[in-house]
């Protein structure tokens, strides 16, 4: 439905260009710029027509200057459109906007339409004819119930100006209204002075609101600032457990003023004061307050707009009663707005929240919410990481370059990660309990402190900073005060330049120290949380969280320190005190669970462009661990990362898990190095899991066998046993082999009890079962009917045949025999029973029951070797080497039987000379065995972080498993395996 005054709109004649150029003047803004047709700028009811017939209103009423009402509603509106219309948009000292900086400049102004186009210009939805109410423009609380004309009281009226003539009218008002840059100056000089109580002020009692008297800081630093007035104070950022339970924020009244709230998200290092002097140069007539929550903020705001050319219109704070419409600007802190809340001159049309999320206590927001006149700009660096408290303070986000994004885009400096393992003394963070507060959750500082303030650590903290960051500027963040002074002892004894700072430090020697730390003359400076926000040196390059924090607020303000670019600095290095693989569910914050990554790699770039051979400070290691949370996403990690992982860093189910992944992937050319990444595993668990994995999965033949011949090596019963399982499924020429290999195992060593070994033997020969009836078909002619009536048979015959088979093996040689038993195949339990009993009766002696079941494979021909194709040497040399050194000690190892003794005796003197040969060539492959091995464990990764840092033991070899480990460990794998095996 139309609302009712769009007729008089469509009614109203365009303004000539005289009167717009009047308006101009007057508002000091211009209403149609360069290229734009006047019709279409001006269209009735379009936000930029309304702000010139307001303007043209007030200069027909004898208006000097815009009034408050104008300024709140079309100065900003009218100055980013002003600022956003040239091609560059630039501040007055020539700086040339980042696009981040015009994105969020450009997102403030559609949001200003948007809700310029919702209302009628009054602050009402279109379609109300209700006027604007003072109740509505201002609390009476904060402006008083005539404060919104105190700019009228503070001079007569003029006269009305009623001449017809344009000419004489624009003469008029040039002589009025002709201000420069040196006149606005004088103009604030003129305001009216501040009553007497604004003493409050003065710079004595700023230096009693201590530097951390903010939210979110530690208690060691916020008992610091005990002798400042309760009442006068921030509201603490946490609260006990025992006050706050849920958690949960209390129900916001109604909020007249949310719409005119906005913030926008900028990485720490990423010019969010050059955003901020975007909207002090888009409002020319309509004041800015800044807030921000710290004193020396307060003179680094100022010392920006002085070196950013907007000296002549830097104020002191404008009170009630108190007007200029010069575009004043004034920096104070948030605690001085809190104070002086009810008492603030209208005059300021743009509030701007520096750090907006320290502004969400309970007295801050308070304030800023019955504050209903002018528009709060907020801006922070990790908006993001407590959105949902933001946002209720600031409803609208205009604007997000997050750090990610600004270290792609090279705006700030790229991250590396170093994570380093606290040691066995500090092991117990994980126990340290969580005080849940207003904004986030943080360790308790008290505990914490009595945690880490440990001499020893403390020294050996300062000589692992030393080996590998020697005379790299750097922050570190210690637990408490307390631990700050005793690590700077550390640190100097060690002879590094440090020095500690906290809130007991006065200013001007904090000044001094920061200055000391800018020109080199300090090194490392170490502080509790004073230095997390508010402090940008550009030199500093390594941040060590060594107290850890649960917020990702206050460590993304951290890492922020080491963000901004500088000559000479090729990226910011953090160092985070946790174990390398920590998972991103962990409370305890570290950088990749910031940036959500999944792979953690020691001293890699996390987050911005690589660039190699430019002034590197760590090392970068080889091997990577995933840190992700997610399963799926771990999996994905195994899968892509599988042989750079760092095994030895995983948990007990993951290293099973890796286990069966490499013994499923694993290729010829990387068995060495697979058997190398578990150089660590000292109950063989692992060993066995990659071996067995490798057996039912890999797809190379030859890779099986060798697995095979490491399994029979190990001795491992169970290994063994799953081994036999599994070789009864492949292939008949692959089970021929494998069946070899493992009878050769069991002739050669003992594995199991004996009745194991025997039920192994038989099932292998019932596996090869062709082999040795073609052997005892070939040596005995009657042994092919003695098996024909066996399988023809049936019920009492065929029990009756299987006695008769047995009873003719007694007659023979122990190799023939056990040839005949072995091809014999029963189909009843009864012949079962009489083949068993005679099977028992032969395995007396496991090993040489073997020996004559592997005589009766043939033997392997040399030229078959040759006729392979050139594709397949390596598996078949695998093959031979698998299998070679075991053949030549099997041949002649152990006595024989008396029966083959004659048989053999022409052979004799042959073979003796093939066992002295070979006893000479098993010595060389022994050395050249020990050599592989020993540069299998020159190649084995080893503990790149954890040895450079302090000696802890590895959590995997501590013997600790959790409960219903095997269960677990199972279903992890079957997991794991059913992923790799997804398309």
């Amino acid at each position: 439905m139309a609302e009712p005054s769009s007729v008089a709109h469509v009614a109203a004649p365009l303004p000539d260009s005289k009167a717009i150029a009047r308006a101009e003047k007057f508002t000091r803004e211009r209403f149609v710029h360069a290229g734009e047709d006047p019709a279409v700028a001006l269209a009735p009811g379009s936000p930029r027509r309304r702000a010139l017939d307001a303007a043209l209103a007030e200069i027909e009423r004898g208006e000097r200057q815009p009034s408050t009402e104008w300024r709140r509603d079309y100065s900003l509106l009218l100055g980013l459109e002003r600022v956003l219309s040239e091609e560059e948009p630039h501040l007055v000292d020539g700086t040339v906007l980042s696009p981040h900086q015009v994105d969020a400049l450009s997102g403030t102004l559609t949001a200003l339409l948007a809700e310029a186009l919702r209302t009628n210009g009054n602050g009402h939805p279109n379609g109300t004819a209700a006027a604007a109410s003072p109740d509505l423009l201002a609390s009476a609380d904060i402006l008083g119930a005539d404060d919104e004309t105190a700019a009228e009281s503070l001079e007569p009226p003029l006269a009305a100006v009623e001449d017809e003539e344009d000419d004489d009218l624009e003469d008029d008002l040039d002589d009025e209204d002709d201000l420069d840059d040196d006149d606005l100056g004088d103009d604030l000089d003129a305001v009216a002075p501040a009553p007497p109580d604004e003493d409050l002020d003065d710079d004595e009692e700023e230096d009693e609101l201590d530097l951390d008297d903010e939210l979110g800081l530690d208690d060691a630093d916020a008992e610091l600032s005990g002798g400042e007035d309760e009442a006068d104070e921030e509201p603490r950022d946490w609260v006990d457990e025992d006050e706050d339970e849920d958690g949960q924020l209390p129900e916001q009244p109604e909020d007249p003023n949310a719409a005119k709230r906005f913030w926008f998200e900028h990485a720490t290092g990423a010019g969010k004061t050059v955003a901020a002097l975007g909207f002090v140069e888009a409002s020319r007539t309509g004041g800015v307050l800044i807030l921000t929550h710290r004193r020396n903020l307060v003179d680094q705001f100022n010392g920006e707009l002085i070196d950013r050319g907007y000296k002549s219109r830097i104020s002191r704070a404008l009170l009630k009663g108190e007007d200029a419409a010069n575009g004043p600007v004034t920096v104070e802190t948030y605690q001085w707005f809190v104070r002086n809340a009810g008492r603030i001159s209208s005059a300021y049309t743009i509030v701007i929240c520096d750090e907006a999320h320290t502004a969400l206590g309970e007295k801050t927001s308070a304030a800023i919410r019955e504050w209903t006149g002018p528009i709060f700009i907020g801006m922070t660096a990790t908006g993001a990481l407590i959105a949902r408290h933001v946002t209720d303070l600031f409803p609208t986000q205009t604007s997000r370059f997050d750090l990610a994004q600004a270290a792609r885009r090279g705006v700030i400096a790229p991250l590396r990660c170093v994570r380093i393992p606290p040691g066995p003394g500090v092991r117990t963070i994980a126990k340290v309990p969580l005080r849940r507060g207003e904004v986030d959750t943080e360790f308790d500082q008290e505990m914490l402190a009595e945690l880490l303030d440990q001499h020893p650590f403390n020294f050996a903290v300062a000589d692992l900073y030393k080996t590998r960051f020697n005379g790299v500027p750097g922050v570190v963040y210690a637990a408490g005060v307390r631990h700050s002074y005793n690590l700077e002892a550390a640190f100097v004894a060690t002879g590094l330049k440090a020095k500690a700072v906290s809130g007991e430090t006065p200013k001007r020697e904090l000044a001094e120290i920061l200055a000391r730390y800018e020109r080199g003359e300090i090194d490392v400076l170490i502080n509790a949380q004073l230095l997390a926000e508010g402090w940008n040196s550009p030199r500093a390059t390594v941040c060590v969280h060594l107290a850890p924090t649960a917020s990702k607020r206050i460590y993304q303000q951290r890492v922020g320190r080491v963000t901004r670019r500088h000559p000479g600095k090729e990226a910011g290095l953090v160092v985070d005190f946790v174990h390398p693989a920590t998972k991103h569910d962990d409370p305890v914050v570290t950088l990749h669970s910031l940036l959500d990554r999944d792979v953690y790699r020691g001293g890699a770039i996390v987050v911005g462009p690589v660039r190699r051979g430019r002034g590197r400070r760590v090392r970068v290691e080889r091997r990577v661990l995933p840190v992700c949370a997610d399963e799926e996403r771990r999996f994905a990690v195994f899968e892509r990362e599988l042989w750079r992982i760092a095994v030895e860093h995983l948990d007990y189910g993951e290293q099973h898990v890796w286990a069966a992944l490499a013994g499923a992937r694993v290729a010829p050319s990387g068995w060495r190095r697979a058997r190398a990444m578990l150089h660590f595993d000292r109950t063989g668990e692992l060993k066995s899991r990659f071996l067995i994995t490798a057996v039912q999965r890999n797809k190379n033949s030859q890779l099986r066998l060798r697995a095979l011949t490491d399994i029979a090596a190990a001795r491992d019963a169970d290994a063994f046993d799953t081994a036999i399982d599994i070789v009864g499924s492949w292939s008949r020429d692959d089970r021929r082999e494998a069946a070899k290999i493992m009878l050769r195992a069991l002739a050669e060593r003992r594995i199991g009890r004996r009745d194991q070994a025997n039920a192994w033997i038989w099932r292998l020969a019932e596996y090869t079962r062709e082999v040795h009836e073609e052997y005892a078909v070939q040596r005995w002619p009657e042994t092919k009917r003695l098996l024909g009536l066996l399988v023809n048979s049936a019920g009492g015959a065929h029990a009756r045949n299987a006695r008769r088979l047995v009873h003719a093996s007694r007659k023979q040689d122990r190799r023939l025999a056990a040839a005949l038993l072995a091809a014999a195949l029963a189909h009843t339990p009864e012949a079962e029973e009489v083949l068993r009993g005679a099977r028992t009766r032969m395995a007396r002696k496991p090993p040489a029951l073997a020996r004559e079941l592997l005589r009766n494979f043939p033997k392997r021909r040399a030229r078959a070797s040759r006729r392979r194709r050139k594709g397949s040497k390596l598996e078949s040399g695998l093959s031979a080497r698998a299998t070679e050194d075991t053949n030549v000690e099997a041949t002649g190892a152990n006595a024989e039987s008396s029966a083959d003794k004659g048989q053999r005796s022409n052979g004799g003197a042959k073979k003796s000379g093939q066992r002295n040969g070979s006893s000479s060539r098993g010595g060389q492959r022994r050395r050249r065995s020990s050599r592989n091995a020993a540069r299998a464990e020159t190649d084995a990764p080893s503990d790149e972080v954890v040895a450079e840092a302090l000696s802890t033991p590895n959590d995997s070899d501590d013997g600790r498993r959790p409960v219903d480990a095997e269960g677990q460990v199972q279903r992890s794998v079957e997991t794991a395996l059913e992923h790799a095996d997804r398309p």
